[in-house]
């Protein structure tokens, strides 16, 4: 019960913080999106043993959780969730890439451990960048930088329905567990007997709930079509953000930054 609490909890505080009013929430919606695809695929191009060059794009998020005012840490926590997944798919890596890569104090380090730290900072930096982008702009906005963008509306109304219906359904099944706790106060968790039904009954309340929820839709004139009361001007603020966070990851892309700050500092280029 505590769980599906918190899960309603961190739902709600994302549209709570997409409603602030800082410098970057201000920034156009279909601006940022962009900003967040490009970062995305500019951090994915990096090859599996290159830790380094991915060290100036820390930058970005770090910035943007500044300016925004959104707190760090219920961001990292939610970033964590994909984790236990990231370490699944790389565990391996160090098992089968065993060729020594570098050595730090007498240390070998493997290329399998490498390719492993990249995956989980790759990870980390998309997770981070895509929980901002909600975080500053809010499911609606984002939707409608889509539908500007050309997505096709059955993906957006999609894409929104099932954001909203994520709630919904952690509320039902919120209320089905309360109930059953109030009839085994005594009981911890849920019996395996009943977990079957109790699954039933969440789902067919989920969906009479639904068909409500799209009944008092059409009665309000939808049809197909999710329309969004936002501003979708492009002012010289936004643009000044695109260009800026878009030179950046592309100079960062073709100049090893941390290399080349090495080098001078170290004297070899003067």
């Amino acid at each position: 019960m505590e769980s599906i609490t918190k899960s309603i909890y961190n739902i709600r505080l994302l549209d709570e913080l997409a409603s602030r009013n800082t410098i970057i929430h201000k920034i156009n919606p279909i601006v940022k999106l962009l900003v967040t695809i490009i970062y995305l695929l500019v951090v994915l191009s990096f090859g599996k043993y290159d830790i380094i060059g991915l060290l100036p794009y820390i930058f970005y998020p770090i910035i943007v959780f500044v300016l925004s005012e959104v707190p760090f840490l219920p961001m990292f926590r939610r970033s964590l969730i994909v984790l236990p997944f990231v370490i699944g798919v790389g565990i391996f890596n160090p098992l089968f890439d065993t060729k020594t890569y570098i050595i730090i104090w007498g240390i070998h380090i493997s290329s399998g451990w490498i390719s492993f730290a990249s995956l989980i900072i790759k990870s980390s930096l998309t997770v981070l960048a895509g929980l901002l982008l909600i975080a500053t702009t809010g499911i609606e906005k984002i939707s409608l930088a889509l539908r500007k963008l050309f997505v096709p509306k059955i993906f957006v109304t999609q894409f929104v329905l099932t954001y909203r219906y994520i709630s919904v359904l952690l509320e039902e099944t919120a209320q089905i567990i309360k109930a059953y706790h109030l009839r085994a106060p005594m009981q911890k968790g849920v019996s395996f007997k009943v977990s079957g039904s109790l699954l039933g009954q969440i789902l067919l309340r989920a969906f009479d709930r639904a068909n409500r929820v799209y009944d008092a839709m059409i009665l309000r004139g939808f049809h197909g079509e999710y329309f969004f009361a936002a501003d979708s001007r492009l002012s010289i603020g936004s643009t000044a953000y695109l260009f800026l966070w878009v030179t950046f990851f592309f100079t960062a892309r073709l100049f090893n930054i941390p290399e080349l700050l090495g080098k001078i500092i170290t004297g070899v280029i003067t």
